[in-house]
């Protein structure tokens, strides 16, 4: 099948040869057709599979005879969850619509100016590619008005709900007609997308196309085990150094390990930036054109730009934090293997992530394989998880503060500077991989010995005895001199007849503690 044959527009199939497509996609074969007859739509599809176009087309072709109206709102209003994906629908539009010559857009998203916006509203906008947030703003203050809205298009539905936007969209579509076409995408339609979607939608038709990472098959799919955050960066660090290695998208899970991540990498001379929600619009875009002209070699983000990056030249994809939720595997992974080229997906875990890790596999329903940088290996977990003689360390595990040979986040490497990692408080002799604070800790077998107690069994620390931090209290609740008390270990035996919290007797003597060992 061609576009020829999907019932579209002569100008479309001329912007569409431009671009060098000749076949439609299988969500475009099913999609565009059905959305040229006026049915609602509810697809689930996986990124890459050419949905931009599939709802982008049928819309335009439903403008291709008729001329805005003056002073009439927006005919076409797009929903989406990222600023990125916003400007690249927004660009999607212009490009299948530059025959249109009429053809006005406007692109409504957060941190960018807001004036500016209200300017582009004040003229004819046929159609409006948006964020749900800065939307509303504009709907609060009526710069904008819906009640012209024929297409409502919702692109990544899923990523709007988790992102709490729930409230949002339906307030928007609340202010669209009732009459008006919907075509809701996303990658499930299974539980609150589907109720969400049943409520939009009228009698919609559904479109399924496997949103599974299989299908993608240019794209390699690699698991590396770390043992801390020390090494994991090592790993990060000979990766990116790879001769095979043309650009790279680092995923982060937090915003400031986004900008730790970029700064080390920038101090060992990469040429890398960052990318994440709390960056000003313009920083954003002005991040994004470095990678596209090729000045950016590694962008580390958070999922802010796992939906809504399309540069042909990110030859690998690096996890460095395997992702929250297993549909976001499947969006990071597809920032590579654009345009038909090869990509190669990288995952980073430890033992503690190993759950994700499953997941993700049985979400995709392929097994990543493991593979191992020369030098780099992690360091092998004992098979057999007794305990030495002594009692003296734990089970060996991650997380064990005494386990020997272990993947332990206090680093039991004994390089130099092993201790420290990113975000971590200690300067060189801590135990804290991850950021911990430098508080030495015992096994329970070991702390009688090594760390004697001064608190025996209240809530004081230093010399009190287990009072609420009172001085020379004895376990009551912060009158001095008393001895009833709730303390187990050293409560004094009781007078004949003496009730609770009774004042000793004038002159009696405190008895001394035993002396400590």
């Amino acid at each position: 099948m061609t576009f020829n044959e999907l019932g579209l527009n002569e100008l479309l199939l001329k912007a569409i040869e431009t671009t060098g497509y000749t076949v439609p996609t299988p969500v475009q074969m099913q999609a565009i057709p059905a959305a040229i007859g006026g049915a609602d739509l509810m697809v689930s599809s996986h990124t890459g599979s050419g949905k931009t176009a599939a709802f982008t087309l049928p819309s335009l072709n439903r403008l291709v005879d008729r001329k805005p109206a003056p002073g009439a709102g927006p005919r076409v209003l797009v929903l989406t969850p990222t600023r990125e994906l916003a400007q690249q629908v927004e660009k999607a539009v212009k490009t299948y619509g530059r025959h249109l010559r009429w053809l006005n857009t406007a692109c409504l998203v957060g941190g960018a100016p807001f004036f500016a916006q209200v300017k582009q509203l004040s003229r004819p906008v046929d159609v409006v590619v948006a964020t749900p947030g800065r939307l509303i703003d504009h709907l609060t203050r009526r710069k904008i008005k819906l009640s012209d809205v024929e297409v409502l298009i919702l692109d990544e539905a899923d990523r709007m709900l988790d992102m709490g936007f729930v409230e949002d969209i339906e307030t928007i579509v609340a202010a669209t007609p009732a009459s008006r076409q919907t075509l809701l995408f996303s990658a499930t339609l299974d539980g609150v997308v589907g109720s969400l979607a049943s409520r939009m939608t009228r009698n919609a038709q559904r479109v399924e196309i496997a949103p599974t990472v299989e299908n993608r098959g240019n794209i390699e799919q690699r698991l590396m085990m770390a043992d801390n955050m020390v090494h994991k960066t090592r790993l990060l660090e000979s990766l990116l150094g790879g001769d095979d290695l043309q650009q790279a998208v680092v995923f982060t899970a937090t915003k400031r390990s986004a900008e730790e991540v970029s700064l080390a990498l920038q101090e060992k001379g990469f040429a890398a930036a960052a990318l994440h929600g709390d960056m000003h619009q313009t920083a954003r875009n002005r991040t994004l054109d470095k990678l596209r002209q090729g000045r950016i070699g590694v962008l580390v983000a958070t999922d802010v730009a796992a939906r809504g990056i399309d540069v042909a030249g990110i030859s690998h994809v690096i996890n460095f934090d395997p992702p929250r939720q297993v549909e976001d595997y499947v969006h990071r992974i597809g920032r590579t293997g654009r345009a038909g080229r090869d990509g190669i997906a990288i995952t980073m875990s430890g033992p503690r992530e190993m759950g994700i890790i499953r997941a993700i596999e049985r979400f995709t329903g392929k097994r990543l394989d493991v593979h191992v940088i020369e030098g780099l290996e992690p360091s092998a977990r004992p098979t057999s998880p007794r305990r030495p003689a002594g009692g003296g360390d734990r089970k060996p595990g991650f997380g064990g503060r005494s386990s020997s040979g272990s993947w332990n986040r206090e680093s039991r490497d004994s390089r130099p500077g092993a201790n420290k990692g990113w975000g971590s408080d200690s300067q060189g002799a801590g135990r804290s991989g991850y950021g911990r604070d430098e508080r030495p800790s015992f096994p329970r077998e070991e702390r009688s010995a090594a760390a004697p107690r001064e608190d025996r069994g209240g809530f004081g620390r230093g010399e009190h005895r287990g009072g609420f931090g009172r001085e020379e209290n004895r376990g009551g609740f912060g009158r001095d001199e008393h001895r009833g008390s709730f303390n187990r270990d050293e409560r004094a035996p009781r007078r004949e007849g003496a009730r609770f919290g009774e004042d000793r007797p004038e002159g009696a003597r405190r008895p001394r503690p035993a002396a400590r060992g």
